[in-house]
């Protein structure tokens, strides 16, 4: 039987990608009493990278919007596989560290990172809400338009 943000994701229409495995020398997620972080996670569906290049060049502003929330489909993925596969087990999601691929003149990188933010209040509604950074960098692992990482509490 699904669970409550099963549920909600289907009603959503909210496909998730599989949980990538990692590709450096690092694990996906680290489990700490009842917090979970996830490793940043970057745009890529099911192995295939997408939104290569940067914010304000490449992309635009609302392009970087869909890229960060398909960083934070692959947050609630490895989320998934962290918690045996209940997503129900998400008390709370406590931070967001949002990196936009951009130039020196570009400086809207909170509306860009809100893609994921709203994914997340979207999901887990109240629970969802959390603190955040949302800075720029000069380039990003692949050349990824965005990437995000995640702290969770879980039960």
């Amino acid at each position: 039987m699904a669970g409550r943000i099963d549920a909600r994701l289907t009603e959503l229409g909210i496909e998730l990608p599989q949980a990538a495995a990692p590709v450096a020398a690092y694990v996906p997620y680290t489990i700490s009493g009842n917090t979970l972080y996830i490793s940043g996670q970057v745009t890529v569906w099911n192995g295939e990278r997408r939104f290569l290049g940067k914010v304000g060049q490449d992309f635009t502003v609302e392009q970087g919007k869909e890229a960060a929330r398909l960083c934070a489909l692959n947050i609630i993925a490895q989320a998934k596989a962290a918690c045996g596969g209940d997503l129900d087990r998400v008390v709370r999601v406590l931070r967001l560290g949002g990196f936009v691929n951009s130039g020196p003149d570009f400086h809207e990188h909170p509306q860009v990172i809100n893609g994921a933010s709203e994914l997340m209040m979207e999901v887990f509604g109240e629970a969802g809400k959390h603190a955040r950074a949302a800075v720029g960098a000069p380039s990003l692992p692949g050349n990824v338009a965005v990437e995000v990482d995640a702290v969770l509490e879980i039960a």
